[in-house]
């Protein structure tokens, strides 16, 4: 049976995507042929996708969660891969090194999850660059999401997965929010050679929106609203960080994207590249300021 709160976080994701439909199709009413705006409504149709997704498995459970991230994991992984490593090797991180670093969080084995990316499988691929950096990032850095479910929090027992909700909301509406101040008042480029879209406005608009989010989504967490404030805001920071270091590694290799999975945003990787940073800080400090 999901929690009131898991409900009211779907619902108000839901109630929020609808708002935006509302006002993409206005604004593709005044502007038909606006190729920006065609880029907005394809963003936010990605978007029922996601929270439908994304909200369905936060309903379901852990267990849910857990299959969820696995499966991220493994496609940004693939997308991180595809044309650089040997099909044998990909193969082998997709469907042993991944299965078995989600198994563990499953087994609640923290001990094991902690070495089996950074000291077992990256000592056995010590000659290989790619394959190293995508573990690291698409698979040991994402599993921190579900491996919030290890954390032990005095009074949030059992409430792990509303945690993970905060941190994923967070993280992904600092990405929106800093697009959207951008647009609207962006004026001076923090890095055009990396990442083109980023400005100095958004930055600061998009952080400062978050972290006010993190305030108002505080009753859902195990902190205080000014704790939620400032983890919100340490979300919001390496997220944008975790951005900064895929698109110079796409911009390294010449890609504008990492696939085509999601329309309007390129692919998994691209929609989930904050993560890579933002969530094993999270977690850490999570886990050092709040647990038993």
């Amino acid at each position: 049976m999901p929690s009131r709160e898991a409900c009211w976080i779907v619902g108000g994701l839901l109630a929020a995507v609808s708002l935006a439909s509302g006002i993409g199709q206005w604004l593709r009413w005044r502007q038909p042929q606006s190729s920006t705006i065609a880029n907005l409504n394809a963003r936010i149709r990605a978007w029922w996708v996601l929270i439908a997704v994304g909200g369905g498995a936060l309903l379901a459970g852990p267990v849910a969660l857990l299959v969820m991230f696995a499966c991220i994991s493994m496609v940004a992984l693939h997308e991180m891969l595809s044309g650089t490593v040997p099909r044998v090797e990909r193969w082998l991180c997709l469907f042993v090194a991944v299965p078995v670093q989600y198994l563990l969080i499953w087994l609640g084995r923290f001990d094991l999850f902690a070495l089996w990316i950074p000291v077992c499988c990256l000592l056995a691929l010590v000659t290989r660059g790619a394959l190293k950096r995508g573990l690291m990032l698409c698979v040991f850095c994402l599993s921190h999401i579900p491996a919030l479910l290890l954390v032990a929090i005095p009074g949030y027992e059992g409430r792990a997965p509303l945690l993970m909700a905060f941190l994923v909301t967070i993280a992904q509406s600092s990405d929106v929010l800093q697009y959207v101040w951008g647009k609207l008042i962006g004026r001076h480029f923090l890095m055009p050679a990396i990442s083109p879209s980023k400005t100095v406005e958004g930055l600061v608009g998009g952080v400062l929106s978050a972290t006010a989010l993190g305030m108002l989504l505080a009753p859902i967490t195990p902190f205080t609203r000014w704790q939620a404030a400032g983890m919100a805001l340490l979300v919001a920071v390496s997220g944008f960080l975790g951005g900064v270091l895929m698109s110079a590694m796409k911009r390294q290799r010449g890609l504008k994207d990492w696939g085509r999975l999601i329309a309007g945003h390129g692919g998994m990787l691209d929609r989930v590249d904050s993560l890579c940073v933002s969530a094993p800080v999270f977690f850490y400090a999570t886990w050092w300021l709040f647990r038993y």
